[in-house]
């Protein structure tokens, strides 16, 4: 009889090349995160229109794309216990599904009211995809690269962003708003039915859950093709902890960590829509024309790409909470100099795209920070619900920048008092750092490294 091989599934993946099925889970990462990138930014470009067809106030467009943040919230935040109960597959074609469906229903909006009910429940599904994609990729990915492609597949954020834009150009002027918003919808509901086909539950999640060892085997085998006997169990190395994932994440071991990922990312993605959302209105202010504060906005948003990358690389490179501290830092002092350079309008251009590289590479890199923090059986949990605090951030940060132009602040001043909340990201990110780095996937194995078939 032929003895049962004990294959661990981690050192698998992390002594492996990356095979053209991995890439294709990457790809699949980005193609959702792109999709939800579009239907975020589609408010963005239809909102003129709305303000045209429909004579709605700025006020009250706010309080659409507020509720909008407030579903990204709530759904991350429900969408991670989930996911490491049924499954990382489950819950992203379901909210796949879901936002499509609602970005649909919301084409279909008589009035503002109706369009605050389907933005609400476009939320819930653009909340649920996004950090348990970037979870299942993560659970994919070998450790030495895992930061880089996770910042990558989230480049398909201002990807998906980007392309919302150019098509808003062609489509709005010839059928409408209600043309782009159904594209929206459309487009991720064509793209399900992708998922279900091509997208393989995370393996990593299948050995914790006890999952039949043919199930296991059929999807390595897909990875590694010719590597993977069929006489072999599948094993992780010893979880440090075990119980409910929620509690997990709030446990002793993981408390202090988890808060200050809360602390860093509500604070990362507060710096990062008060300046996306605010920086066009600040600029003029100064004597800037409308086509300057757009181009300067839109390098500021373009720097991104190139700081997510970056971000990425570094992390893989150096200890990760250095890397990230150093980033914020600089973003930080970066953004504070944009109060002083009012009287160059090449200088601002420069300082924002260094500013927006740093702090929107920051941001993306917190989520591979995220994933490598928490075990397997406890990451989706984490991380989307380090997503679901930093939307929370996200929406005060409307009312922030709101207040601060009502405050009628020196232009300076206002960059100035930008400081305090990237100050908070460093202290956060050192301070997990030094109490709180954990690698829970590096616990010693107990089980026999990796054969070869014969």
């Amino acid at each position: 009889m032929a003895q049962t091989q004990r294959l661990d599934v981690r050192e698998l993946i992390n002594t492996q090349p990356l095979s053209r099925y991995q890439k294709l889970v990457i790809f699949l990462g980005f193609a959702v995160i792109a999709l939800d990138g579009f239907d975020i930014a589609i408010m963005g470009f239809i909102a003129p229109v709305l303000k045209q067809e429909w004579g709605v106030s700025n006020h009250e467009l706010g309080f659409v794309i507020s509720t909008a943040l407030i579903g990204l919230a709530l759904g991350a935040m429900f969408s991670g216990p989930l996911a490491d109960w049924l499954g990382r597959k489950k819950i992203i074609i379901n909210s796949v599904f879901f936002f499509g469906f609602w970005t649909v229903a919301t084409a279909f909006s008589q009035n503002i009211e109706q369009m605050i009910f389907f933005r609400f429940m476009t939320g819930l599904g653009l909340g649920a995809a996004m950090p348990n994609i970037s979870t299942l990729v993560s659970e994919y990915a070998p450790e030495r690269k895992r930061s880089f492609i996770i910042t990558v597949i989230f480049c398909g954020f201002t990807f998906g962003a980007a392309i919302g834009g150019f098509t808003a150009s062609w489509l709005i002027p010839m059928y409408g708003w209600h043309s782009l918003m159904a594209l929206g919808g459309i487009l991720p509901l064509l793209f399900v039915p992708i998922l279900l086909w091509k997208l393989p539950e995370s393996v990593r999640f299948l050995v914790i859950k006890q999952a039949p060892a043919g199930q296991i085997c059929a999807i390595l085998k897909r990875l590694y093709p010719g590597k993977i006997a069929d006489n072999v169990s599948f094993v992780l190395p010893t979880q440090p902890v075990s119980g409910n994932a929620m509690r997990i994440v709030l446990s002793p071991q993981y408390r202090f960590g988890t808060l200050m990922l809360w602390l860093v990312y509500f604070m990362g993605l507060f710096l990062v829509y008060i300046l996306g959302s605010w920086l066009p209105t600040l600029v003029k202010e100064i004597g800037l024309t409308v086509s300057q504060a757009a181009i300067m906005t839109a390098i500021y948003q373009a720097g991104g790409t190139v700081g997510s990358l970056f971000a990425g690389w570094l992390m893989d490179r150096i200890n990760p909470h250095r890397a990230l501290g150093a980033i914020f830092a600089v973003g930080g002092l970066v953004t504070m100099a944009i109060g002083f350079a009012a009287a160059s309008f090449t200088l601002l251009c420069l300082l924002a795209l260094i500013s927006g590289a740093c702090l929107n590479g920051a941001n993306t890199g917190m989520n591979a920070l995220s994933a490598r923090f928490y075990p397997t059986q406890a990451r989706a949990t984490g991380s989307s619900w380090m997503h679901g605090v930093g939307r929370i951030g996200a929406i005060l940060s409307a009312f922030a920048g709101a207040e601060m132009l009502a405050m009628d602040l020196k232009f300076e001043t206002v960059f100035l008092l930008l400081g305090i909340p990237a100050l908070l990201t460093v202290l956060g990110v050192a301070a997990k750092g030094w109490f709180a780095s954990g690698q829970p996937d590096n616990v010693p194995t107990v089980t026999s490294s990796l054969r070869s078939p014969s």
